[in-house]
């Protein structure tokens, strides 16, 4: 079990930047993705960015269009999601997940944090 704990959520406007932060602690040998999700009131679960954790394989949404950069700090085992070119459709609760394999589909996803509220204002 891996314990989750997002952080760096808040109020930007359509443009700024922001960096999201998900710590992880607990049973971390089996993890082998780390993940970024969002979720807007009334909308599904959408897949952000994937970092394979030993190879640093990264993909993400092609939603995103380049604005988001998915990194890690081993030593700290964290995960960090830098935002740039925010936009007002950007507004969710962004959640991190672990996964054995790096993957979209959130069936796999085995531990989650409680998200961090993201709001971009136009």
């Amino acid at each position: 079990q891996v314990q989750l704990v997002e952080s760096g959520g808040g109020l930007v406007q359509a443009g700024g930047s922001l960096r999201l932060s998900c710590a992880a602690s607990g049973r971390t040998s089996s993890t082998g993705a780390m993940a970024w999700f969002r979720q807007a009131p009334g909308k599904e679960r959408e897949f952000v960015a994937v970092l394979s954790w030993s190879g640093g394989n990264t993909v993400y949404a092609d939603s995103e269009m380049g604005r988001f950069t998915i990194s890690r700090d081993n030593a700290k085992n964290t995960v960090y999601l830098q935002m740039n070119s925010l936009k007002p459709e950007d507004t969710a609760v962004y959640y991190c997940a672990t996964a054995s394999i790096p993957t979209r589909i959130i069936s796999l996803y085995t531990d989650w944090g409680q998200g961090t509220q993201v709001t971009v204002s136009s």
